[in-house]
């Protein structure tokens, strides 16, 4: 079994930060992709960044003010959002893509999200 948990999420002020973390846990071989994806109400998830092979992507709507990082030593990714907007209001759920054994296939893997709320 995989389980990520994410933390770090709570209510900011426009132009404030925040920082969010995701931890994996459980049975894992090897962690390829990490990313964070976020779905606000009445709307469908959407990717926000994703990291693999130290290779990163962002969402152009965050690009310049989100960073995501990862530490392979503790299977964990973060995601540090500056001059947040009140439009980046939404749950933030954690993806991972994992392989839990040698030739096993890699799996997708979600957290349970967490809320981030930007409001004055």
């Amino acid at each position: 079994q995989v389980q990520l948990v994410e933390s770090g999420g709570g209510l900011v002020q426009p132009g404030g930060s925040l920082r969010v973390s995701c931890a994996a846990s459980g049975s894992i071989f090897r962690i390829d992709a990490m990313g964070w994806y976020r779905q606000a109400p009445g709307k469908q998830r959407e990717l926000v960044a994703i990291t693999n092979v130290g290779v990163t992507n962002y969402a152009d709507f965050v690009k310049g003010r989100f960073t995501i990082s990862r530490d392979n030593a503790k299977n964990t990714v973060y995601l540090q959002m500056n001059s947040l907007k009140a439009e980046d209001t939404a749950v933030y759920y954690c993806n991972a893509v994992i392989k839990t054994g040698w030739g096993r296939p890699s799996i997708s893997y979600w957290g349970q999200g967490t809320q981030v709320t930007v409001s004055s």
